[in-house]
């Protein structure tokens, strides 16, 4: 396969709202992003994707788009982003932004027009059904923020489709007047020199042509949201996808070495289809397995075999470890696990996405009620889905706003803030930051880690290892998820190139490995060193 530089690099996520505030409003923005790309640079990650910062009632916090082609105010202007694209490639930094075509804000002109009549020339360009006929909704479709997925529209009599807010309504991808407008929006950011796009829940694009009721869930057993109810076999993942993506990746192959990459929670099996037949969909579409498999080394273990398994040749591997969607990895697993996660992610095959601020372990933050933001958080508190605690500011300093603002942020910053901090830890050998550091430089430094083979290991139970080789070179990955030491036989002996616990650098192994509790190690062959 020829060499792209999504197959080799790491990308990093940014929340703008939350990563640096330069207007002092409390709001992180793109010219916050822009003072703080020497950070990424030292970092050493190699492309930056931007969360939404379209204009946007900020109803769903910018996924909410009342303007594909522009900026907010909130966040700047079409020159700052334009300065801060211009300034990310000339740091050598590739920059991915988001595009959200399942839906709209309300407030968009497209649905502006298409609710004004049964008649006007854009109705069709979203989901409008007659009532059923008691008058209640078309189907049992719910949206994933909690209730129904319709909305009665008193002017026209009818109900539109939303899959997530009432104020989001459901654009119609059988329009192909829909998929043109959209393939326009893109072209007008990659001809500003994007290097390509996540698509926001690329799953949802089409829906049943018939719209029957979805099926009840058997699983449901009454604690989980209210999404959860059902299963969403008609309303997601239908089988018209691909001609839809197909298009979209043929708009950024319209353009040299851009990236198309989409968000889908699905089974393995699933996933995989969104390559494309013949490698004309998804350059890869996320997979947040890691998010979802219990911590334990065998299921690890076996989820990356099975998915290794189901790739299709040629295919793009990629792991996901945290965004702004799911709860922090340090508050999932704790911050010596968090150190784990970290070396597994980037020692495995493929692309690997960074969230920010998991780099410097940033936990479980508390959020007052009276601070939560999060509109599924507040619509189904009972069952403590809010996101807010994902989306807290990055911690610069040891200030009272951590270096984020001048200004008491949007959301509350971790308890824990005045010492965990970039400016604390940066040149702290021992800390999570330094351990991010060291492997992202392993992972450039070193073939067999950026785009070498990938084979597991024989390990005791709760312990996991493997091996990446690249030609001559061949480089063991041990990891203990227990927190009693562990003994690793490996193939050969070698040097400990890192360890999660900060120190044993350059240390002789022999082929037994000594694990501590809760320490994975990066070893070197010895076959390497001859």
């Amino acid at each position: 396969m020829p060499e792209n530089w999504w197959r080799s690099g790491v990308i990093y996520q940014i929340y703008p709202r939350s990563f640096q505030d330069a207007s002092g409003d409390g709001v992180g923005d793109l010219e916050g992003v822009r003072r703080r790309l020497d950070y990424l640079v030292w970092l050493g990650v190699d492309a930056l994707w931007l969360s939404p910062f379209y204009p946007s009632p900020m109803k769903d916090f910018g996924y909410d788009v009342a303007d594909y082609c522009d900026v907010d105010p909130l966040f700047g202007s079409l020159a700052d982003f334009d300065r801060l694209l211009a300034e990310a490639h000339a740091r050598g930094l590739k920059v991915v932004v988001d595009l959200v075509p399942n839906h709209t804000s309300d407030r968009h002109p497209w649905f502006l027009a298409s609710r004004r009549s049964l008649n006007d020339p854009k109705r069709d360009w979203y989901l409008w059904r007659d009532p059923a006929p008691d008058g209640g909704p078309p189907n049992n479709w719910l949206s994933h923020f909690g209730g129904p997925g319709w909305t009665l529209d008193e002017t026209t009599g009818q109900y539109y489709y939303h899959a997530f807010l009432r104020e989001q309504p459901d654009l119609n991808w059988r329009n192909k007047q829909v998929r043109e407008a959209i393939h326009d929006a893109m072209r007008f950011w990659l001809r500003r020199g994007v290097d390509g796009f996540r698509v926001d829940v690329v799953s949802h694009l089409i829906k049943d042509a018939l719209f029957r009721d979805n099926p009840p869930n058997p699983d449901w057993d009454g604690k989980g949201p209210d999404i959860t109810r059902l299963t969403q076999f008609y309303s997601v993942n239908r089988p018209e996808l691909p001609e839809v993506i197909i298009g979209l990746r043929s708009v950024v192959d319209e353009f040299p070495d851009r990236v198309l990459i989409g968000e889908a929670y699905l089974p393995i099996d699933q996933i995989v289809a969104y390559y494309g037949e013949h490698n004309d969909g998804l350059n890869f579409p996320f997979n947040f397995h890691l998010l979802q498999t219990p911590w334990r080394a065998g299921a690890l273990g076996d989820l990356i075999s099975r998915y290794e398994a189901a790739l299709p040749q040629g295919a793009q591997p990629n792991w996901v470890l945290g965004n702004h969607d799911q709860r922090r990895v340090a508050d999932r697993l704790g911050e010596a696990q968090a150190r784990i996660a970290a070396l597994l992610q980037l020692t495995l095959r493929g692309t690997p996405t960074l969230y920010y601020g998991d780099e410097i372990g940033i936990g479980k933050v508390i959020i007052p009620p009276e601070r939560q933001r999060d509109p599924w958080g507040r619509n189904e508190a009972a069952f403590n889905v809010g996101r807010d605690p994902a989306r807290t500011p990055m911690q610069w300093d040891g200030t009272d706003f951590a270096g984020f603002s001048r200004h008491e942020p949007w959301l509350p910053l971790s308890a824990d803030h005045a010492s965990r901090n970039v400016e604390n830890m940066r040149f702290d050998e021992d800390s999570i930051l330094a351990l991010y550091k060291h492997l992202l430089a392993l992972r450039r430094d070193h073939t067999a880690l950026h785009a070498g083979a990938w084979r597991r290991l024989v390990a005791p139970e709760k312990t996991l290892a493997y091996e990446r080789h690249f030609g001559d070179e061949r480089i063991f990955v041990a990891l203990n998820l227990d927190a009693a030491a562990a003994l690793v036989q490996l193939p050969a002996s070698g040097r400990l190139l890192v360890s999660t616990q900060g120190d044993r650098r350059d240390e002789t192994t022999g082929v037994a490995v000594s694990l501590r509790g809760d320490e994975g190690v990066v070893i070197l062959s010895s076959d390497c060193l001859t």
